[in-house]
């Protein structure tokens, strides 16, 4: 009886080694640059499918990890890039695989790239947000226009993320710049100083002071102030005439990936995320329209959001810009 037992168990080490072995030689590794709660999300889904597989996450801001794949190069570990801002993946597409196979008329048009090296994920847009209760407290109208908010009645009233730390406090600056040319947008952002709270560091920090009541109007991230309106925050959505600004984010493979033994099952991974899992995280968070066929909804998530023009929105334009930016 011992020694079967112990065959039994050697036999089930010998198959824990071999599974474990071929785990490690099927490892695939991704770049993210998504919210941790996304992360967990895309890993759970992908760890679900393919239970063969041992990814790994490695996740860093947009900025850091574009300057991590530009300096590895040809040397990265990287297989799959997740969610990464259009303004990089455009000054990175010679590090980027070839994905002119995949069928981009999934998507709607401007999601779309000529360059068929990478593949759309979400479009986040920025939104002015008001605390209703603080601005009934202090007996003011809700504004209507951007002007509105440099009179002095907002002044200790305005919150914004500053364009230098938040890509969110940049998206307002360019959109403002392209609805009023350069001058205009850098004067009227000297007064709107003089009016406001904070430029906070983070893209999320001014739905924060709305929600602390340190601030009655935000220029914020609409997912997240719908997600505070959904929590019970007296918040409301507001538009003007200028348009909301609003960023793109899409998946891509290395380059680098294509010389890997496991390439074919990295390629696997990747149309699976692309056509299974994202369009089901969407639904769940962000619902701005990304797949022609998926119209997602979540309650108190605007409809018909007005978008801005955000043309010219390229690693250099933003350098030159935020060297003018003086908060």
């Amino acid at each position: 009886m011992k020694k079967i037992t112990s065959v039994f168990l050697v036999g089930l080490l010998m198959l824990f080694s071999f599974v474990s072995c071929n785990k490690k030689n099927n490892t695939i590794v991704i770049y993210s640059c998504a919210e941790d709660y996304r992360n967990e999300y895309y890993l759970a889904e992908l760890q679900k499918k393919f239970p063969e597989v041992n990814f790994v996450l490695d996740y860093q801001g947009s900025g850091a990890a574009a300057a991590k794949l530009k300096a590895e190069g040809e040397t990265t570990q990287g297989d799959i890039l997740l969610s990464w801002d259009y303004t990089y993946l455009n000054m990175l597409t010679d590090y980027l695989a070839d994905l002119s196979y995949f069928d981009y008329s999934i998507f709607v048009d401007d999601m779309n790239d000529s360059s068929k090296k990478y593949v759309g994920e979400v479009r986040n847009s920025g939104a002015i947000v008001l605390n209703t209760e603080l601005l009934n407290e202090k007996g003011l109208s809700e504004p209507t226009s951007y002007e509105d908010l440099i009179k002095t009645e907002f002044k200790g009233l305005l919150s914004m993320p500053n364009p230098k730390s938040s890509g969110t406090g940049y998206m307002f600056l360019r959109n403002l710049t392209n609805a009023w040319g350069e001058d205009k947008a850098f004067g009227y952002f000297d007064k709107f100083a003089e009016n406001i709270v904070q430029f906070t560091s983070s893209g999320s920090g001014p739905i924060n002071a709305l929600v602390q009541k340190e601030a009655a109007v935000a220029l914020g991230m609409t997912a997240q102030a719908v997600t505070m309106i959904n929590e019970g925050a007296p918040l409301k959505i507001i538009f003007f005439e200028e348009g909301v600004p609003f960023s793109q984010y899409g998946h891509a493979m290395t380059k680098k990936a294509e010389s890997k033994e496991n390439y074919e099952t990295i390629k696997e991974v990747f149309d699976y995320l692309v056509k299974e899992v994202t369009p089901a995280c969407d639904a769940l968070y962000f619902p701005e329209q990304v797949f022609v066929d998926k119209v997602f909804t979540l309650p108190n998530y605007p409809t018909n959001i007005p978008y801005g023009d955000m043309s010219n929105n390229t690693t250099d334009e933003k350098t030159r810009l935020l060297e003018k930016w003086m908060y």
